[in-house]
């Protein structure tokens, strides 16, 4: 059976495709990833946004997602979300993907073995939640596929100062969101907005698909 989707459409078809997903614990209809998705179709990008089996079952049953999917589940329902578009007529070398923390994480798990377009991930967790002694960069340090990572400066999975000092791929292009915490989120001290900030990272987001060739 199908995953549902849900589509930010831009004004001027025909347009590039994004498939975008959520973190651990909030959904893909989620109001901060909501109002990235209209931002980046306002910009020109096609976007389907959908969850994970876990998050579909959660939302129908109305108690707390957690917890996740084991990842084979996840990297199934990935690959299956991706094999959904490709029916319609999306060919893969074309298709951007990516998501949130753990969405953008596994899709950057397949994205070299499948040969789509382009990898987004937005607040890649390179490591545990403040504990930068248990980093996992490697797939970022082996990337062939050309990735966006969108990471607020402060975010507790992974900091400006800590990610700079990671090996990355020369495929991997980083946007660093002022003050940003792990929702991209600044302080109010910093003089940035969580609008400005949203509006920034879905510019660039959107740039970067359109950009791809």
């Amino acid at each position: 059976m199908d995953t549902p989707l849900t589509w930010n459409l831009p004004k001027s078809p025909p347009a590039p495709t994004l498939i975008l997903t959520h973190g651990a614990g909030a959904s893909s209809t989620h109001p901060n990833t909501t109002q990235l998705a209209e931002l980046i179709a306002a910009a020109g990008v096609r976007v389907a946004r959908f969850d994970f089996p876990y998050m579909q079952r959660a939302t129908a049953e109305g108690r707390r997602p957690w917890p996740p999917d084991p990842e084979d589940v996840l990297v199934a329902t990935w690959l299956s979300v991706i094999q959904q578009l490709s029916e319609q007529g999306v060919a893969r070398g074309e298709l951007v993907i990516g998501g949130r923390s753990m969405g953008g994480r596994i899709a950057s798990y397949i994205a070299d073995r499948i040969e789509i377009g382009g990898l987004i991930c937005i607040s890649y967790p390179f490591h545990a939640p403040g504990d930068p002694s248990r980093a996992m960069p490697l797939y970022m340090q082996q990337m062939q596929t050309p990735t966006l990572v969108v990471q607020g400066e402060r975010d507790e999975y992974g900091t400006r100062e800590e990610v700079e000092a990671y090996n990355l791929s020369p495929q991997v292009t980083q946007l660093w969101i002022p003050d940003g915490d792990h929702g991209l989120k600044p302080r109010k001290r910093s003089g940035h907005t969580e609008a400005s900030n949203r509006e920034l990272a879905a510019t660039a987001i959107a740039n970067f698909v359109r950009g791809l060739k």
